[in-house]
């Protein structure tokens, strides 16, 4: 009997709710350890430490809803199906039948270059510019960079700003945006209480459950900071360019990469030209019907490279 080694990976799913119940999880002994074990008695003490307990509760729980609104978003947003039998329309043909994006979401005019007759064997369908086939998800993605089992989903051109917002949380600016920035300020709101770990538990000041909470919280939050710090650098580095995680090899073989339209561009391709919603998991109406990046099928290419 032939096994199907692609369907087989579709099991990585299961993996993926259990990251999930790790997530709530890591999340629910870093409040416990930052707002009630460790601020919460210093409220009491009136003061500049009650001032300063009150500002770094406030700031964790904005944290901590950007967080969970960026993760809820990510894992339950599609990140772009391709329509079915779609097919690329060649400038010509567009010409001839008045048709465009905005009438036709079951096909696009091709103008970078790429094969016309791209097709996914897997979907039986075509495969519009920058897409790939995932092998966990079963189906093709559109701008496709990765698959993540943490959010069970994969992460295309549809919730890939919801992505890296949800990076930036946990860090500083860590779950991975707004995920960046909740274990930082875990990591630096816990570390003078793990300074005083060792002397507390030989003095047995603190109950040994406090203690454990903290140690803890502080390597978990300290663990996910520095990993998640790197993802991030890795991922402004794709922004930038213009890039997906599986494009890199594909653009090193360029001399110039035909979808870099310069930093400021590159950067409004994933997260919009609303200003005020950058740092939000969501975009406005004009950006949605304006930016054809954004729907994942037809992507802008350098104007010295257009034909």
């Amino acid at each position: 009997m032939e096994i199907n080694v692609f369907k087989l990976c579709s099991g990585l799913k299961v993996l993926g709710y259990l990251m999930i119940l790790l997530v709530a999880a890591i999340i629910a002994v870093s409040y416990h350890a930052v707002v009630i074990v460790t601020c919460g008695p210093q409220l009491l003490r009136g003061g500049a430490y009650s001032v300063l307990a009150s500002a770094i509760i406030v700031i964790f729980h904005f944290l901590l809803i950007m967080l969970l609104w960026s993760y809820f978003m990510v894992v339950s947003k599609d990140p772009g199906s391709v329509p079915e039998n779609w097919r690329a329309v060649l400038p010509e043909e567009a010409l001839e039948t008045g048709s465009s994006l905005n009438d036709r979401s079951e096909c696009v005019v091709a103008t970078d270059g790429l094969d016309r007759r791209a097709f996914c064997n897997h979907c039986q369908n075509g495969k519009p510019p920058r897409c790939h086939h995932c092998s966990v998800c079963q189906r093709c993605v559109l701008k496709m960079d990765h698959h993540c089992v943490w959010v069970v989903n994969c992460v295309g051109a549809r919730n890939y700003k919801f992505f890296l917002l949800f990076l930036l949380s946990t860090s500083f600016f860590s779950l991975k945006l707004y995920t960046f920035m909740v274990t930082t300020m875990d990591t630096l709101a816990l570390l003078p209480g793990f300074i005083n770990f060792f002397g507390k538990a030989k003095n047995h000041s603190s109950s040994p459950g406090d203690l454990a909470v903290i140690f803890l919280a502080f390597v978990l939050n300290l663990a996910f900071a520095l990993s998640l710090l790197c993802f991030l650098v890795m991922h402004a580095s794709l922004v930038s360019s213009n890039t997906t995680s599986i494009e890199v090899y594909e653009k090193k073989g360029a001399a110039r990469w035909k979808y870099d339209l310069g930093r400021k561009k590159n950067f409004e391709q994933v997260f919009g030209t609303k200003k005020a919603l950058w740092f939000f998991p969501l975009f406005s109406k004009e950006d949605v019907d304006k930016i054809p990046a954004l729907h994942g099928l037809d992507f802008p290419i350098r104007a010295d490279l257009e034909s």
